[in-house]
């Protein structure tokens, strides 16, 4: 029996924006029909959630459990043109309780024109801000770095109909230029939005020698390169690769573009500024495994992205990159592009595998392995940006050569998001050895006040490291060597002018919010974990200091053993290392 919250009807404008984009109703056009009704109404009604179910042939009750999993959608009347405030980490570090406070001065508390938002992946431009107008034209804009002044005016301005179509401007790469560069050396260089000038730089030629080596001949140059994930998990990718080449019928490629781990905006900068390199990566995949059909997830608080990926799909399709016939050679394999809408947890494959199928973004069990049965319970590969980037390097260089470059270890090229107080803010190129020292120094330095307190490694799911540390080797073993990770690979410098509890609990309440729900252990673990540090913080602990730490302690124990995903599982992984490290509850 189908359960009816309401007998609501939708509005003609509200039909509309669910009938544009429903071609061929299907249950994975879930996601995207969502987003076009927020997108067109600022918010989506009950008579809107009623209407996707009709046209969808899906229950009431499942539609509005997925769009109420998700961040960027509101079930309750909102403005048409909203601030997203970011008050993150990296933004924290940089003035965001400020921004916030001289917002709610002007404008009200946060809920009606302006909102506090996680992490908006604008870590090198903090403090940001994203605004988002609703309308027949939706327009999203972003403000980086932000002042109450720019953003009372970006809202007047929205407000009176004034925003026109240009998202943002593409942030600099500090080491543009140094001849060095392989990941990045196109960026700035040539005009994302031209395919001619992506191959005057090179671009497809990988692709036309993945032809002639043929699948087998990819999958052994990336088995020797010994490339691993990039996206945190380091799982070496020749396997992943190699699993889903054995299987056999309908497979599928997906690039993880979710970037939602705090402090992390690598990937966003690769798909702004050099997106045919990423479809030339999952196509040399598609090629290797035997996949016709690819799907691009991309985070919802990237509008340039997922412009600039948009447009590149329609370019190659058009210059027979991507269709039928790819280069003439017999391969078919096509692009579909999603948008995220504001869930870490669809960063998790098997949560971003539901997600694009139309169903709340919660991970599955394993195995089964996604190279067995991942996206429509078919093999996939699954790879993040940065990853499928280092693909054409390997197959044009070669997989031996490849690995000659970093580490005997940590092999190849590895970017790095640097921000906090640093003095030159960016994503930085470098191989495998380099020193934390090392890299900050190519950043400029320490920036703020010069005095460094803590370096945040690897994201919200990483560590605090101590100005102690900082000649470690950043490779995979030199970090595990002082019981730390390069995880997405940030770096947030902070200076001692920051309160390092505030940062731990802010971590706490991004794992509490995050968290999907769906395991006792995450679920329970995420939400005691923050209010036993807001005791501490406050100086109320339950019973003494020691018991409360220990307390934490033992919650984090049970969250690393039960959880299902990653997220349950490295939830106090910040936390830890800083009460390892320093004594910030006496």
């Amino acid at each position: 029996m189908d359960l009816h919250f309401t007998s609501a009807q939708p509005t003609h404008e509200e039909i509309a924006a669910v009938d544009r984009e429903l071609e061929a109703p299907a249950r994975d056009r879930l996601l995207p029909v969502l987003h076009a009704v927020q997108a067109h109404i600022g918010w989506i009604s009950p008579g809107a959630l009623n209407y996707a179910a009709f046209r969808l042939n899906v229950a009431p009750a499942e539609v509005h459990g997925v769009a109420s999993f998700y961040g960027m959608f509101s079930l309750t009347p909102r403005p048409p043109v909203v601030a997203h405030v970011c008050d993150d980490i990296a933004c924290l570090a940089r003035g965001a309780n400020s921004l916030c406070s001289d917002l709610e001065a002007r404008l009200g508390p946060p809920g009606s024109t302006w909102l506090r938002s996680p992490c908006l992946g604008l870590c090198e431009r903090a403090p940001a801000v994203l605004t988002t107008v609703a309308g027949e034209t939706p327009v999203d804009r972003v403000l980086a770095p932000a002042t109450p002044d720019a953003v009372a005016n970006l809202l007047r301005e929205a407000a009176e109909g004034g925003l026109r179509g240009d998202p943002d401007v593409l942030s600099p790469i500090p080491q543009a230029g140094q001849p060095q560069l392989r990941l990045l050396r196109r960026i700035g260089r040539a005009d994302p939005s031209s395919l001619d000038d992506y191959r005057r730089c090179g671009g497809y030629e990988a692709l036309e020698k993945a032809f002639d080596l043929g699948p087998e001949g990819v999958i052994r140059e990336v088995i020797e390169s010994r490339l691993v994930g990039r996206g945190g998990a380091a799982f070496p990718a020749g396997k992943k690769w190699e699993a889903v080449h054995a299987q056999q019928g309908t497979r599928y490629v997906v690039c993880n573009a979710d970037e939602s781990e705090p402090g992390t905006f690598k990937d966003r900068l690769l798909m702004e500024g050099d997106p045919f390199a990423v479809l030339e990566g999952m196509t040399i995949a598609a090629l290797a495994v035997g996949a016709e059909r690819g799907y691009l997830y991309v985070r919802g608080e990237y509008p340039l992205a997922a412009q600039r990926l948009q447009q590149a799909v329609g370019l190659a399709r058009r210059q027979g990159f991507l269709g039928d016939n790819i280069l003439g050679r017999g391969l078919r394999f096509d692009i579909e592009l999603r948008r995220g809408a504001g869930a870490y947890i669809c960063g998790e494959e098997t949560a971003l595998f539901n997600s694009i199928e139309g169903y709340r973004g919660e991970p599955r069990n394993k195995p089964p392995f996604p190279t067995q049965s991942g996206l429509f319970r078919r093999p996939t590969l699954v790879n993040n940006v940065e990853t499928l980037i280092n693909i054409p390097e390997i197959v044009l260089r070669g997989g031996a050569a490849y690995a000659r470059i970093g580490t005997e270890k940590s092999t190849g090229y590895r970017l790095f998001c640097l921000c906090g107080h640093v003095t030159r803010p960016g994503v930085y190129e470098i191989p495998f050895g380099a020193t934390l020292r090392q890299t900050i120094e190519l950043a400029g330095g320490v920036g703020g006040n010069g005095r460094l307190r803590a370096v945040l490694l690897g994201g919200a799911a990483g560590s605090l490291v101590s100005p102690d540390e900082l000649d470690t080797p950043l490779t995979f073993e030199g970090v595990r060597s002082i019981g730390a990770t390069l995880g997405s690979g940030v770096i947030m410098p902070l200076d001692d002018s920051v309160d390092l509890r505030r940062i731990l609990l802010r971590i706490a309440e991004f794992f509490r919010d995050e968290s999907c729900g769906q395991c006792v252990p995450c679920r329970v673990g995420a939400v005691r974990q923050r209010e036993s540090l807001e005791r501490l913080v406050h100086g109320r602990p339950l019973a003494s200091v020691a018991e409360e730490v220990r307390l934490l302690k033992e919650m984090g124990q049970a969250m690393r053993d039960a959880s299902i995903c990653g997220l349950g599982q490295t939830a106090s992984s910040v936390l830890e290392s800083a009460l390892h490290r320093w004594s910030l509850f006496p």
